[in-house]
């Protein structure tokens, strides 16, 4: 199912970069001098298709890693929280190590009477 959903996607892609590439094979001078436009001193002759899919395709690098570094602290916060979960997941394996070895089945507290202490309803929830 993935193979063929490649194709429908990847197929007119391509068809349409090729399309793209031919329609747009005249060559452009890209000039990275601001002070002299007539005669740069750093440019290039590149095909215009060449330039615009390179721009596109640092456009969406530029886009990628800036849409990365804000969610930065969205990461972090995920490690702690899993830190923290590995840790609660460690002490409970412990506790049950211990009530097994201790052979105690009833983990609920005693039940205190109305002598100054809580009490419970039928769930055992504390009134």
């Amino acid at each position: 199912m993935r193979k063929f959903f490649n194709a429908v996607i990847l197929i007119p892609l391509g068809v349409i970069f090729v399309v793209f590439a031919v329609a747009n094979r005249h060559m452009v001078t890209v000039s990275l001098d601001p002070f002299n436009s007539n005669d740069p001193a750093l440019g290039f002759t590149l095909p215009l298709f060449a330039v615009i899919i390179a721009v596109a395709i640092l456009g969406v690098v530029a886009g990628g890693s800036a849409t990365w570094l804000s969610q930065r602290r969205w990461r972090r916060a995920a490690r702690h929280h899993e830190a923290d979960a590995r840790e609660m997941r460690a002490q409970l394996a412990d506790l049950r190590a211990s009530v097994a070895a201790s052979g105690r089945r009833d983990l609920s507290p005693p039940a205190v009477t109305a002598s100054g202490g809580y009490q419970r309803d039928k769930q055992g929830a504390t009134l």
